[in-house]
Protein backbone atom coordinates (compact mmCIF):
# COMPACT_ATOMS: atom_id res chain seq x y z
CA UNK A 1 0.00 0.00 0.00
CA UNK A 2 0.83 3.47 -0.93
CA UNK A 3 2.74 5.60 2.45
CA UNK A 4 1.28 9.10 2.46
CA UNK A 5 4.85 10.47 3.03
CA UNK A 6 6.53 8.83 -0.35
CA UNK A 7 6.84 11.08 -3.47
CA UNK A 8 5.58 10.74 -6.80
CA UNK A 9 7.91 10.27 -9.57
CA UNK A 10 6.06 12.03 -13.38
CA UNK A 11 6.87 10.76 -16.32
CA UNK A 12 7.32 14.11 -18.91
CA UNK A 13 7.26 13.87 -22.04
CA UNK A 14 9.79 17.14 -24.19
CA UNK A 15 9.40 19.01 -27.94
CA UNK A 16 10.85 16.96 -30.35
CA UNK A 17 11.35 20.05 -32.29
CA UNK A 18 8.66 22.78 -32.10
CA UNK A 19 8.47 24.33 -28.47
CA UNK A 20 4.86 25.02 -28.48
CA UNK A 21 4.45 21.50 -28.22
CA UNK A 22 4.97 21.44 -24.67
CA UNK A 23 1.83 20.63 -22.89
CA UNK A 24 0.42 23.11 -19.84
CA UNK A 25 0.02 19.83 -17.97
CA UNK A 26 3.54 19.69 -18.31
CA UNK A 27 4.49 23.17 -17.10
CA UNK A 28 2.49 22.59 -14.29
CA UNK A 29 4.45 19.48 -13.20
CA UNK A 30 8.09 21.32 -13.93
CA UNK A 31 7.11 24.17 -11.07
CA UNK A 32 5.17 21.75 -8.89
CA UNK A 33 7.72 18.77 -8.02
CA UNK A 34 11.37 19.17 -6.21
CA UNK A 35 13.59 18.97 -9.12
CA UNK A 36 13.63 17.41 -12.32
CA UNK A 37 15.64 14.12 -13.35
CA UNK A 38 16.92 14.25 -16.91
CA UNK A 39 18.93 12.42 -19.50
CA UNK A 40 20.86 15.31 -20.10
CA UNK A 41 20.93 18.32 -17.78
CA UNK A 42 22.28 20.67 -20.51
CA UNK A 43 19.51 20.37 -22.97
CA UNK A 44 16.87 20.20 -20.17
CA UNK A 45 18.35 23.41 -18.66
CA UNK A 46 17.81 25.08 -22.08
CA UNK A 47 14.39 24.02 -22.13
CA UNK A 48 13.62 25.21 -18.71
CA UNK A 49 15.18 28.65 -19.40
CA UNK A 50 13.47 28.99 -22.87
CA UNK A 51 9.83 27.89 -20.72
CA UNK A 52 10.88 30.35 -17.88
CA UNK A 53 11.15 27.42 -14.82
CA UNK A 54 14.16 27.80 -12.28
CA UNK A 55 14.09 24.11 -11.14
CA UNK A 56 16.97 22.17 -9.94
CA UNK A 57 18.32 19.32 -12.26
CA UNK A 58 19.86 15.86 -11.99
CA UNK A 59 21.71 13.52 -14.36
CA UNK A 60 19.92 9.78 -15.01
CA UNK A 61 21.07 9.07 -18.53
CA UNK A 62 21.87 5.62 -20.59
CA UNK A 63 25.15 5.45 -18.46
CA UNK A 64 24.65 6.43 -15.11
CA UNK A 65 20.98 5.14 -14.57
CA UNK A 66 21.24 2.41 -12.43
CA UNK A 67 23.50 4.33 -9.86
CA UNK A 68 21.26 7.97 -10.32
CA UNK A 69 18.01 6.39 -10.01
CA UNK A 70 19.20 4.90 -6.66
CA UNK A 71 19.50 8.48 -5.57
CA UNK A 72 16.47 9.10 -7.15
CA UNK A 73 14.43 6.24 -4.88
CA UNK A 74 15.60 7.80 -1.93
CA UNK A 75 14.56 10.95 -2.66
CA UNK A 76 10.79 9.86 -3.50
CA UNK A 77 11.00 7.56 -0.22
CA UNK A 78 11.63 10.70 1.39
CA UNK A 79 8.44 12.44 0.22
CA UNK A 80 10.11 14.32 -2.84
CA UNK A 81 7.73 14.66 -5.84
CA UNK A 82 10.30 14.40 -8.88
CA UNK A 83 9.70 14.80 -12.55
CA UNK A 84 11.75 12.63 -15.27
CA UNK A 85 12.35 13.89 -18.89
CA UNK A 86 14.04 12.30 -21.97
CA UNK A 87 15.90 14.97 -23.87
CA UNK A 88 12.91 14.48 -26.76
CA UNK A 89 9.98 13.11 -26.53
CA UNK A 90 8.22 10.16 -24.11
CA UNK A 91 10.42 8.77 -21.19
CA UNK A 92 11.52 5.27 -21.81
CA UNK A 93 11.05 5.25 -25.66
CA UNK A 94 14.30 4.78 -27.23
CA UNK A 95 15.12 6.61 -24.31
CA UNK A 96 16.50 5.87 -20.74
CA UNK A 97 13.69 5.97 -17.65
CA UNK A 98 13.20 2.04 -17.39
CA UNK A 99 15.10 1.36 -14.56
CA UNK A 100 14.01 3.91 -12.72
CA UNK A 101 10.57 3.24 -13.46
CA UNK A 102 10.75 -0.68 -12.43
CA UNK A 103 12.66 1.06 -9.44
CA UNK A 104 9.80 2.44 -8.36
CA UNK A 105 7.58 -0.46 -9.00
CA UNK A 106 9.64 -2.30 -6.53
CA UNK A 107 9.38 0.47 -3.88
CA UNK A 108 6.12 0.98 -4.64
CA UNK A 109 6.46 4.65 -5.70
CA UNK A 110 3.31 6.20 -7.27
CA UNK A 111 3.97 6.62 -11.02
CA UNK A 112 1.96 9.43 -13.00
CA UNK A 113 2.70 9.49 -16.59
CA UNK A 114 1.98 12.18 -18.97
CA UNK A 115 1.11 12.39 -22.43
CA UNK A 116 2.45 14.31 -25.35
CA UNK A 117 5.36 14.17 -27.83
CA UNK A 118 6.40 11.12 -29.46
CA UNK A 119 8.39 11.17 -32.53
CA UNK A 120 6.75 7.80 -33.62
CA UNK A 121 3.30 8.11 -33.43
CA UNK A 122 3.72 12.34 -34.75
CA UNK A 123 5.42 9.97 -38.23
CA UNK A 124 2.99 7.05 -38.28
CA UNK A 125 -0.14 9.43 -38.56
CA UNK A 126 1.52 11.21 -42.02
CA UNK A 127 3.29 8.59 -43.40
CA UNK A 128 -0.17 7.62 -45.72
CA UNK A 129 0.61 3.53 -44.61
CA UNK A 130 -1.54 1.24 -42.73
CA UNK A 131 -2.19 2.62 -38.76
CA UNK A 132 -4.38 -0.07 -37.28
CA UNK A 133 -2.25 -2.43 -37.11
CA UNK A 134 1.60 -1.28 -36.28
CA UNK A 135 4.87 -2.43 -34.63
CA UNK A 136 7.43 -0.18 -33.02
CA UNK A 137 10.87 -1.28 -33.47
CA UNK A 138 13.16 1.92 -32.51
CA UNK A 139 17.08 1.41 -33.36
CA UNK A 140 17.70 -1.49 -35.17
CA UNK A 141 21.73 -2.58 -34.26
CA UNK A 142 24.51 -0.18 -35.68
CA UNK A 143 26.66 -3.12 -36.96
CA UNK A 144 25.56 -4.18 -40.36
CA UNK A 145 25.34 -7.90 -40.01
CA UNK A 146 23.45 -7.61 -37.08
CA UNK A 147 21.07 -5.37 -38.31
CA UNK A 148 20.10 -7.70 -41.37
CA UNK A 149 19.54 -10.84 -38.83
CA UNK A 150 16.88 -8.55 -36.90
CA UNK A 151 15.41 -7.57 -40.18
CA UNK A 152 15.08 -11.42 -41.38
CA UNK A 153 13.32 -11.90 -37.87
CA UNK A 154 10.70 -9.51 -39.80
CA UNK A 155 10.51 -10.12 -42.97
CA UNK A 156 7.33 -11.71 -42.13
CA UNK A 157 5.59 -9.45 -40.03
CA UNK A 158 2.56 -8.17 -41.98
CA UNK A 159 1.80 -4.95 -40.15
CA UNK A 160 3.46 -1.40 -40.57
CA UNK A 161 6.65 -1.45 -38.64
CA UNK A 162 8.23 1.69 -36.76
CA UNK A 163 12.36 2.26 -37.14
CA UNK A 164 14.38 5.15 -35.59
CA UNK A 165 17.91 6.22 -37.78
CA UNK A 166 20.88 8.63 -37.16
CA UNK A 167 21.61 10.29 -39.95
CA UNK A 168 24.92 8.92 -40.19
CA UNK A 169 23.49 4.95 -40.61
CA UNK A 170 20.47 6.17 -42.65
CA UNK A 171 21.73 5.16 -45.90
CA UNK A 172 23.63 1.65 -44.85
CA UNK A 173 19.81 0.67 -43.43
CA UNK A 174 17.64 1.52 -46.37
CA UNK A 175 19.65 -0.81 -48.46
CA UNK A 176 19.67 -2.92 -45.46
CA UNK A 177 16.12 -2.63 -45.57
CA UNK A 178 15.75 -2.83 -49.66
CA UNK A 179 18.08 -6.44 -49.25
CA UNK A 180 15.62 -8.10 -46.70
CA UNK A 181 12.70 -6.54 -47.26
CA UNK A 182 12.14 -6.22 -50.97
CA UNK A 183 10.54 -3.46 -52.78
CA UNK A 184 7.90 -2.28 -49.93
CA UNK A 185 6.46 1.37 -49.38
CA UNK A 186 8.32 3.70 -47.08
CA UNK A 187 8.48 6.69 -45.93
CA UNK A 188 11.57 8.23 -44.15
CA UNK A 189 10.55 10.97 -41.82
CA UNK A 190 12.96 13.60 -41.02
CA UNK A 191 13.17 16.91 -38.71
CA UNK A 192 9.39 16.00 -37.08
CA UNK A 193 7.72 19.43 -36.24
CA UNK A 194 10.84 21.61 -37.06
CA UNK A 195 11.04 24.27 -39.65
CA UNK A 196 12.53 22.05 -41.92
CA UNK A 197 10.25 19.08 -41.74
CA UNK A 198 10.02 16.74 -44.39
CA UNK A 199 8.02 13.63 -45.21
CA UNK A 200 9.47 11.71 -48.34
CA UNK A 201 6.72 8.70 -49.59
CA UNK A 202 8.67 6.29 -51.54
CA UNK A 203 9.67 2.93 -52.21
CA UNK A 204 12.53 0.86 -50.70
CA UNK A 205 14.20 0.67 -53.93
CA UNK A 206 14.22 4.24 -54.62
CA UNK A 207 15.03 4.77 -50.77
CA UNK A 208 18.35 2.77 -51.28
CA UNK A 209 19.28 4.62 -53.91
CA UNK A 210 19.75 7.89 -51.71
CA UNK A 211 23.25 9.16 -51.21
CA UNK A 212 23.11 12.11 -49.44
CA UNK A 213 20.80 15.30 -48.11
CA UNK A 214 19.10 13.28 -45.30
CA UNK A 215 19.78 15.15 -42.02
CA UNK A 216 18.58 15.07 -38.64
CA UNK A 217 16.81 12.30 -36.63
CA UNK A 218 14.44 9.87 -38.37
CA UNK A 219 11.71 7.87 -38.49
CA UNK A 220 10.99 5.06 -40.95
CA UNK A 221 8.09 4.08 -41.18
CA UNK A 222 7.78 0.77 -43.30
CA UNK A 223 5.11 -1.19 -44.96
CA UNK A 224 4.31 -4.93 -43.69
CA UNK A 225 4.47 -7.61 -45.69
CA UNK A 226 1.67 -8.31 -46.93
CA UNK A 227 2.37 -10.69 -49.11
CA UNK A 228 -0.14 -13.71 -49.71
CA UNK A 229 1.91 -16.81 -48.62
CA UNK A 230 1.83 -19.73 -50.68
CA UNK A 231 1.17 -23.05 -49.16
CA UNK A 232 1.16 -25.26 -51.89
CA UNK A 233 4.69 -24.99 -52.80
CA UNK A 234 6.66 -27.72 -52.19
CA UNK A 235 10.48 -28.65 -51.72
CA UNK A 236 10.96 -30.65 -55.21
CA UNK A 237 9.38 -26.98 -57.01
CA UNK A 238 11.78 -24.83 -54.69
CA UNK A 239 14.90 -26.65 -55.70
CA UNK A 240 13.81 -26.40 -59.67
CA UNK A 241 12.85 -23.22 -59.21
CA UNK A 242 16.51 -22.58 -57.41
CA UNK A 243 18.41 -24.72 -60.36
CA UNK A 244 16.08 -22.65 -63.04
CA UNK A 245 17.67 -18.88 -61.21
CA UNK A 246 21.17 -20.84 -60.76
CA UNK A 247 21.07 -21.74 -64.32
CA UNK A 248 20.33 -18.11 -65.60
CA UNK A 249 23.05 -16.53 -64.25
CA UNK A 250 21.83 -15.67 -60.53
CA UNK A 251 24.60 -15.94 -57.64
CA UNK A 252 23.36 -18.78 -54.92
CA UNK A 253 22.94 -15.67 -52.70
CA UNK A 254 20.65 -13.61 -54.92
CA UNK A 255 18.89 -16.56 -55.58
CA UNK A 256 18.16 -17.48 -51.84
CA UNK A 257 17.11 -13.95 -51.87
CA UNK A 258 14.69 -14.26 -54.82
CA UNK A 259 13.28 -17.39 -53.41
CA UNK A 260 12.31 -15.83 -49.82
CA UNK A 261 10.88 -12.99 -50.99
CA UNK A 262 8.72 -14.50 -53.64
CA UNK A 263 7.42 -17.34 -50.85
CA UNK A 264 8.18 -15.96 -47.65
CA UNK A 265 10.51 -18.41 -46.88
CA UNK A 266 12.94 -17.91 -44.01
CA UNK A 267 16.77 -17.57 -45.23
CA UNK A 268 17.96 -20.37 -43.53
CA UNK A 269 15.62 -22.55 -44.63
CA UNK A 270 15.92 -22.23 -48.12
CA UNK A 271 19.94 -22.64 -47.68
CA UNK A 272 19.45 -25.94 -46.33
CA UNK A 273 17.05 -27.05 -48.32
CA UNK A 274 19.36 -26.02 -51.59
CA UNK A 275 22.40 -27.49 -50.27
CA UNK A 276 20.63 -30.54 -50.58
Amino acid sequence: MQRNNIGTLYLVPTPIGNLKDVTSRALEIYNLVDYIACEDTRNTSKLLHLLGIDKPTFSCHEHNELTASNKIISDLLDGKNIAYSSDAGMPCISDPGYLLLNKCIENNINIIPLPGANAALTALIASGLETKHFLFYGFLDPKISQKERELEDLINFPYTIIFYESPHKIYDTLKSLYKIFGNRKITICRELTKLHEEFIRTNLLEASKIEDNLIGEMVLIVEGNNKEKSSSIDDESISELYNKLINNGLSNKDAVIALSALFDIKKNALKKLTMK
